[in-house]
């Protein structure tokens, strides 16, 4: 054999040699990172986590994500990691490659709490340059909460390149949070921090600065000034997020008792089959829902608007039939309207019990009453926020009715004086119907908005009727503006006396404080002048 060709030969066994053994033990650090994973040791995951995420390679993310979900896989035989999706399909973590099947032998990478922070941490460093304004604001709030020293790096890599403001307060508010148990920071970024988190002055500030630990003497009275004047001011937006709760509740009990107040001052009945007027209204939007999900899902989100008008007129008219059928018998008699209706709301719960049942039924939220968002430190959701402004609008459309409309003006004569009102030519009669239906589809209507905040069910009406008839009471009969007052005060009064008393104590306090101011002024905060009325 010539020598040349010897030689040759004896280079591609080398090259060969070289490729088989030689090429795996030169295997990149992020290949060295993933291959830690397989080693079932929680030391060994955290080294992973923070070399795969500063890795910036391209894998790093669905590696990090498929963690946090339970879907990375160790095969401790052969020491390979696989990403499996949510399709069923895999991949070879340290490669990208598909691969056909997971081996039997392999299970998902063990995590415990510390390692669940960290992988928060990871996540939100690696989308903190996201171009996407959400994600970056999402993982900023991520990396706060998480606090992990690996995350610095690119929180403040991040910091340096961000343009909006939410998101560069966010990053600010994120490194704080680091620096403040980060061991070998200086003391005047600690004193920075401690100044960060108490302009942010939320609950998880307070939380972070309680959690410190021992810190040089400065730091400590920093944030000993700053622990108070952040209670401080959580608990002054305490006291506007219980307001809030107060004006919601409120609006629901106005909702539920402007009908009342409508049949109560105009005619003088005790109408306990009130509340049933409203159940009545919310299984109409249960009914309205119910077609559209079947037949037109495209209009779900109008279905609200939709069963509004429906329930009034659906309500209104059995109002009506009642009046009619039952009520107008009873004038004058009101123990005995009383009875009756009672035994009516008890027929009316037993009629959709046969036709719906017993069970409560769902009224879905269309995607504009959905969600919340942040007002300082309180937290305002869409659907109260929606029955707020919808319960006002009802207000001053029946204002308007009552004032401008000739059915309004009749109305008002017969609260003053039904007598002289008789006389005039008025038909009370027709008049008695036509505001026993008004009040009843106005209850119809309450049914709509309740329908959003509380169970559709047979009992529906009769968590409102007592609260309802405390409002009309102590607002002065036959008062809209009173009722309005009324029904805000004892939101509000309630609301502030949960949290002291408890729920049902706190009722019982409003029950003997309105008997109590009931015995001072007997027709309410605003009593109607009138003629019939202070005789």
């Amino acid at each position: 054999m010539p020598a040349h060709l010897s030689a040759r030969l004896c280079s591609l066994a080398l090259s060969l040699f070289l490729i088989a053994f030689a090429l795996p033990a030169f295997a990149g650090p992020f290949e060295d990172a993933v291959a830690k994973f397989a080693n079932d040791d929680f030391s060994d995951t955290e080294e992973a986590i923070g070399a795969v995420a500063s890795s910036g390679n391209a894998l790093a993310f669905p590696i990090i994500s498929a963690l946090q979900d339970g879907r990375l896989m160790a095969d401790p035989d052969s020491k390979k990691v696989y990403v499996t999706g949510a399709d069923g399909k895999s991949i070879d973590a340290a490669t990208g490659q598909p691969v056909a099947s997971v081996p039997d032998s392999a299970s998902a990478v063990r995590l415990n709490n510390r390692l669940r922070r960290s992988v928060d941490a990871a996540l939100g460093s690696l989308t903190l340059q996201s171009p996407d304004l959400s994600t970056r604001l999402q993982a900023a709030q991520s990396v706060f909460k998480s606090h992990e020293e690996a995350a610095l790096e690119a929180v403040e890599a991040a910091l340096a390149k961000e343009g909006n403001r939410s998101v560069k307060t966010a990053l600010g508010e994120a490194r704080a949070a680091i620096l403040l148990f980060k061991s070998d920071a200086t003391e005047v970024e600690k004193l920075e921090a401690v100044a960060t988190l108490k302009a942010r002055g939320d609950q998880e500030a307070l939380a972070l600065l309680t959690g410190m630990g021992d810190q040089p003497a400065s730091v400590s009275k920093a944030a000993a000034s700053a622990i108070g004047s952040i209670q401080n001011s959580l608990a002054v937006w305490s006291m506007v997020q219980n307001a809030w709760y107060g004006l919601s509740l409120g609006s629901v009990l106005l909702l539920a008792a402007i009908g009342l107040a409508i049949t109560f001052g105009v005619m003088g009945v005790i109408n306990m089959a009130h509340g049933e007027m409203v159940m009545i209204g919310a299984y109409t939007t249960f009914v309205v829902q119910e077609v559209i999900r079947t037949r037109y899902p495209g209009l779900f989100d109008y279905s609200l608007l939709i069963a509004v008008p429906l329930a009034f007129l659906v309500a209104g008219a059995i109002g009506v039939l009642i009046e009619r059928s039952i009520i107008r018998f009873l004038y004058g008699r009101p123990l005995e309207t009383l009875l009756a209706t009672w035994g009516l709301s008890l027929v009316l719960q037993q009629a959709v019990r046969t036709m719906f049942g017993p069970t409560n039924r769902e009224v879905g939220n269309p995607s504009w009453m959905s969600g919340a968002f942040e007002l300082g430190q309180i937290t305002i959701t869409y659907n109260r926020l929606w029955i707020l402004c919808f319960t006002l609008a009802v207000f001053a459309i029946l204002l308007a009715m009552l004032r401008y409309t000739a059915l309004g003006l009749e109305m008002r004569a017969v609260t003053q004086n039904r007598r002289m009102a008789a006389s005039m030519g008025i038909a009370t009669s027709r008049v008695d119907a036509l505001t026993f239906g008004l009040g009843s589809g106005i209850a119809g209507i309450a049914g709509v908005a309740l329908s959003q905040i509380d169970n559709v069910s047979p009992n529906l009406g009769q968590s409102y009727i007592i609260d309802s008839f405390m409002v009309v009471v102590f607002g002065g009969v036959g008062n809209l503006w009173g009722t309005l007052v009324g029904a805000f005060t004892l939101g509000i009064a309630n609301k502030f006396l949960e949290p002291v008393a408890g729920a049902v104590l706190g009722k019982i306090a409003i029950l003997v404080l309105i008997i109590l101011f009931i015995q001072k002024r007997p027709r309410g905060l605003f009593a109607l002048k009138g003629r019939a009325v202070e005789a």
